[in-house]
């Protein structure tokens, strides 16, 4: 992988009358980020030449027909939309529902062709998408399904201090209990952690899970649910060498800042992790998508029609959304390198059986999976003893625009409170440290 060069960053403008044109014309007035990477917006021109001109927005952009046009060091906008469209601020209709997956298929289209690296969405407003015989289930799913490729797609939402992602999908909180199993925490752990080597350069994660009962001491738990199927879970993850502990009860995980020790925590339902993410880090929030082959991110942003048109959307989500996209590509690329061309093994390793013995757990856990230390304020440890941890948390204003953005110093592209994604030395996949890499 050529490490100078530029990224091409695929963007759909989503709902034609919601924020999306006003986040990427801000996010892009910023001329420093056209040092990090060639953006290719999938739009409309017109549309595109509307709100710049009711936003008042100094930008400029090279209209293209197609992605193999785009030049870097230009905005360019793609033709995704040719027809005339119909533009109401603030209002979801059947034509801005529609240009919005005109757009989003075209560019699934030249991925396939691949004429561009990383994908970036605008939101949407799922509901006035209108495909024939077919419910829109959200721009995730609705690639996931595109592709075809796909394993088990996963969102997972991360800002400056946190990497949350979800046991079961967006549902009534009367249906998670029925959607949880052993077997499904299993998998999910085990993605995140894949995820969190592959994507953030981190070769050993510690995740923490979630109870999901609150936790009584007097009367115990209310509910069999943390017995019968997430301590077994946890107990088999930590047989097969993942480093995950808990289960953790929300409210004392959080409030004690628990959540500092960890490189991934996984909440049972969207609202037990979704309230404390945005509380703890309000700034900005990238959402995710793994489990594709496709690198896709996006911000966690509604289509906000009561703010569309009013000049008064925050781009700082949707240039995190960028910069996570860019640094999720590279560190990717460089963790897949090595197994392209693996070396072959000229002897046999007698000390040991690799990493499965190197990183695991001892079996012995506490009665009651709740007993943090609340002098030291640290989680309770119910996994290896030999491994450090070395995270500082005197790291929180350090730049995280993507490493070629760090080296140009372009002082327009820093943004305060930025999160901490320090690059990492890069381990070969044959062998791994037994320390734990610092968190970001």
């Amino acid at each position: 992988m050529e490490e100078n060069k530029k990224i091409r960053v695929a963007i759909t403008h989503g709902d034609t009358n919601g924020i999306g044109y006003e986040l990427i014309f801000k996010t892009f007035e910023e001329p420093g980020m056209l040092e990090i990477c060639t953006p290719i917006i999938y739009g409309s021109p017109k549309v595109a030449t509307y709100y710049r001109k009711m936003l008042d927005l100094k930008v400029q952009f090279s209209i293209i027909q197609q992605a193999n046009e785009a030049q870097d060091g230009r905005i360019n906008l793609l033709t995704a939309v040719e027809d005339d469209i119909k533009v109401d601020v603030g209002q979801p209709t059947e034509e801005s529902g529609t240009a919005a997956i005109m757009a989003l298929d075209r560019a699934i289209s030249d991925y396939r062709e691949g004429l561009f690296d990383v994908l970036v969405t605008a939101p949407v407003n799922n509901s006035n998408i209108n495909i024939q015989n077919y419910q829109f289930p959200g721009q995730t799913k609705y690639i996931e399904t595109c592709l075809g490729n796909s394993q088990n797609t996963m969102d997972i939402l991360i800002n400056d201090r946190l990497r949350l992602a979800f046991a079961t999908p967006c549902i009534a909180l009367k249906d998670v209990t029925k959607a949880i199993s052993k077997d499904i925490i299993i998998a999910r752990v085990s993605h995140f952690k894949e995820v969190i080597r592959r994507d953030f350069n981190i070769s050993n994660p510690r995740i923490a899970v979630l109870s999901l009962n609150p936790y009584n001491p007097e009367n115990g738990t209310f509910g069999p649910e943390e017995d019968q199927m997430i301590l077994p879970a946890i107990q088999e993850l930590a047989d097969n060498g993942i480093q995950a502990f808990g289960p953790y009860p929300a409210a004392e995980f959080f409030g004690e800042g628990y959540f500092d020790e960890f490189d991934g925590i996984l909440a049972m339902y969207h609202d037990q992790g979704i309230a404390p993410f945005k509380a703890i880090a309000p700034e900005y929030g990238v959402v995710l998508t793994t489990g594709l082959q496709l690198v896709r991110t996006a911000s966690d942003q509604t289509v906000d029609f009561e703010y569309a048109g009013k000049n008064a959307e925050n781009p700082s989500s949707f240039r995190h959304a960028i910069y996570t996209a860019i640094d999720a590509f590279r560190n990717r690329a460089r963790y897949d390198e090595p197994y392209e061309n693996p070396l072959k093994k000229l002897y046999h390793e007698r000390h040991d059986e690799g990493e499965k013995v190197r990183f695991s757990i001892p079996k012995k856990h506490s009665g009651a999976p709740f007993t943090p230390n609340k002098e030291s304020k640290r989680p309770e440890n119910n996994g290896p003893k030999n491994g450090s941890n070395n995270r500082s948390k005197d790291n929180k204003n350090q730049d995280n625009r993507p490493l070629q953005a760090q080296e140009a110093n372009k002082p327009q592209v820093q943004q305060q409170n930025q999160p901490v994604v320090q690059q990492q030395n890069q381990q070969a996949p044959l062998q791994q440290s037994t320390q734990d890499t610092s968190k970001e």
